[in-house]
């Protein structure tokens, strides 16, 4: 009797998580509200040779990029020898 029950609560469960499972690959088909819309021609190229359009801004001066560079690499010294008294 007792091994029968058993038997009866090991179905019920087996039987359950098989449709929790079915329905699990139902909730994988939702995509999120911000996901971007699957292109409607899968089979089209992406458009590689569109370039974005010239920039207004101008480049930064050599002397300011010298300058910045210097303070980069002052910043990167000055990182080395904390990293090594740290040790």
């Amino acid at each position: 009797m007792l091994a029968l029950r058993d038997l009866q609560k090991s179905l019920l469960i087996c039987g359950a998580a098989f449709a929790l499972a079915g329905c699990s690959s139902q909730l994988a088909d939702y995509t999120p509200a911000d996901a971007q819309a699957h292109p409607r021609e899968p089979g089209a190229y992406l458009p590689v040779h569109d370039l974005p359009p010239d920039r207004d801004q101008a480049i930064i001066p050599p002397d300011q990029r010298a300058k910045i560079e210097a303070e980069l690499a002052a910043a990167r010294d000055r990182q080395s020898v904390a990293a090594k008294d740290a040790k």
